[in-house]
């Protein structure tokens, strides 16, 4: 009733024809006769009656309504219903500058941000140090995973991590069934490495989450961090991920070091940024 009343009849392309209206908004007749439902089902359902409701109606309504997209994945689950796949409002759209204030404000820890697609979004000073993350890669967190001969002679943890690494993939490719840019990936990261298509083929599925890491790194030894990848419910097309130390191998002092003056200036690789 609340999203109702917010919609005019002019807004929604009806005429007023000027007589004064006994409540703002839209009446439940228009809503149901802009839907193509019935008037007693929109009734029932505004009363939240034990109704037959599909997507397609739910979408309808959601459409003449005016809602945002979580409004409507909100109308969903009032429904019962599992919601659509999160997207990103219109509004929020122009949030790199602070993502990149984020990232950067980590340091000296590495932190970086993919895409639905793991490509690499942004990363900060750190990850390029540490994870060896550069302009002269293929960009996209997967394929580089795999492929990348440097963080492969840094990862003292490669193998262990390589199947949660590719069970996430799936998990991500399950989510969005028939996207075009997953397969995109896959068949890039497939014709790259044998390793990866033996996982993949092994089926197994896994959430994102933490992930320990060990690096050798050239200059400081052993760096042992947990990456944690989190979502932004504004971004939902990106996945912050963030490098903690862990309280071995003197880690939080290396990584320091290696963002100091003399660590920059010691770094077999230039620093992005």
């Amino acid at each position: 009733m609340s999203r109702r009343a917010r919609v005019s009849p002019a807004e929604a392309g009806l005429p007023d024809g000027g007589a004064r209206r006994r409540t703002p908004g839209l009446r439940r007749e228009e809503v149901a006769v802009l839907a193509g439902v019935g008037a007693s089902w929109y009734q029932w359902l505004e009363q939240g009656r034990d109704i037959s409701v599909s997507p397609q109606v739910l979408d309808a309504v959601a459409r003449v309504l005016r809602l945002s997209n979580a409004e409507r994945r909100h109308l969903y689950l009032l429904a019962g219903l599992n919601p659509p796949a999160p997207e990103v409002a219109p509004g929020k759209r122009d949030m790199c500058d602070g993502l990149r204030r984020l990232i950067d404000t980590w340091m000296p820890y590495p932190a970086h941000i993919m895409d639905l697609y793991y490509n690499c979004v942004m990363y900060n000073d750190a990850a390029a140090v540490v994870l060896g993350m550069r302009p002269d890669i293929t960009q996209n967190c997967l394929v580089d995973f795999f492929t990348d001969p440097l963080y492969r002679s840094r990862s003292q943890s490669w193998e262990r991590n390589a199947r949660t690494v590719v069970a996430q993939f799936r998990a991500a490719c399950a989510a969005r069934p028939g996207d075009e840019g997953y397969q995109a990936v896959l068949d890039r990261v497939s014709r790259a490495s044998e390793e990866f298509t033996a996982l993949w083929e092994e089926r197994d599925i896994e959430e994102p989450g933490q992930v320990r890491k060990e690096l050798e790194h050239p200059l400081v030894g052993l760096l042992c961090v947990e990456s944690t990848a989190m979502k932004v419910p504004a971004r939902p097309d990106l996945t912050v991920v963030l490098h903690t130390p862990l309280d071995e191998a003197n880690t939080a002092s290396k990584l320091e070091w290696l963002a100091s003056p003399e660590g920059r200036r010691g770094a077999m690789y230039p620093v992005a940024g």
